[in-house]
């Protein structure tokens, strides 16, 4: 009787785990994704919210975090040397003021001319405080690097960087040495050309088998195009590529930088495309475990519509805050490259 029910209970307890794989694994369904769409759509363009006093130069990909009940925001700047990372912080969402850098030029290093952060550990609860996790007693960015002057030129690989203070602006210590290479042993067909932004959060669940999930877009040799792909770590310093094929991809253009919320028990991941149809626009995808993306295909979350976004309008970062909707994005148009704000209110009123 005693052996019966062990049977039993590893019965019951295997088709539980069963049920529960595939939950996870499924493919999101079409009524999930137009209540997520209805959910996160953003109608109302604001404006520019950030742009650089001097027009010769550009920023852009913006990163929000709330911490000591202010919002921060981390952006990059390029000036036709390469990119530097930039702080900012905020009242109201709306009206940013510039606290200085994080990230730097330097000389004689992997990374000489290219330092493009963007902060990790940002909680992704949808609605929630957007704090950053402290780890290990730091906060924890990685970047887009490299040695080459010029638009994202040469060999871009991602590092990494830390602090005390997340809300200072001075730099951040970097690592020595560059997390994921294209030049790896174990780089991947669609990574081992280049790779550009990164996003790097906790997934307290381990859907992976570890803690800290990142995701960045990437170029193969054979792949000339950018498609997101996902790396995994157990300490936030030792990481290594998850899967043989990237995560989201059209096979041409670009799908590239991701920023996940969860909603729910669903997984929101936004993300921008260009080039498989024309300009550059927002997109995004659903998943249960982090893994499988099921990808939106009705109308694009975010589109080109006013005189400063008529060409671009593209990286997103999405939050809910006090039951609005902020949409930042990079802008491209009459302005040059700023930072715009869509809202899903009208708040220009």
């Amino acid at each position: 009787m005693k052996n019966f029910l062990v049977l039993v209970a590893a019965a019951i307890l295997f088709g539980a785990c069963k049920e529960k794989d595939t939950l996870v694994n499924k493919e999101v369904s079409r009524q999930v994704m137009e209540d997520i769409y209805n959910e996160i759509k953003t109608p109302f363009k604001y404006g520019i919210v950030v742009r650089h006093p001097d027009t010769t130069k550009m920023v852009d990909s913006p990163t929000i975090f709330r911490q000591n009940d202010t919002w921060y925001m981390t952006y990059i700047v390029y000036d036709g040397q390469g990119y530097e990372t930039w702080l900012a912080k905020s009242e109201d969402l709306l009206n940013w003021n510039t606290k200085g850098r994080i990230l730097s030029f330097t000389e004689d290093s992997w990374d000489a001319n290219q330092k493009a952060g963007y902060v990790s550990l940002v909680n992704t609860k949808w609605g929630g405080d957007y704090a950053v996790e402290n780890y290990q007693k730091n906060y924890w960015l990685t970047y887009l690097g490299g040695k080459t002057a010029g638009y994202e030129s040469g060999t871009l690989k991602i590092g990494l960087a830390n602090t005390s203070n997340v809300t200072r602006a001075e730099e951040w210590n970097r690592i020595t040495t560059p997390l994921l290479s294209p030049e790896d042993e174990e780089a991947r067909w669609f990574d081992n050309k280049t790779i550009y932004k990164s996003l790097v959060i906790r997934d307290k669940e381990k859907h992976t088998g570890h803690p800290f999930v990142m995701y960045y877009n990437a170029k193969g040799v054979t792949a000339d195009y950018e498609s997101i792909a996902m790396a995994v770590s157990d300490n936030m310093k030792d990481w290594q590529r998850y899967g043989e094929n990237p995560v989201i991809s059209r096979g041409k253009g670009i799908c590239g930088d991701a920023q996940i919320a969860k909603i729910g028990d669903v997984y929101v991941m936004f993300y921008f495309g260009a080039f498989w149809k024309p300009g550059a626009f927002e997109r995004f995808a659903c998943s249960y475990d982090l893994i499988h993306w099921t990808d939106w295909d009705g109308e694009d979350l975010l589109a080109p519509s006013e005189d400063y976004d008529k060409t671009y309008a593209h990286k997103p970062w999405v939050i809910k805050w006090k039951g609005v909707v902020y949409h930042f994005y990079n802008a491209v148009g009459n302005k040059g490259r700023v930072i715009a704000l869509a809202t899903s209110k009208d708040l220009r009123k």
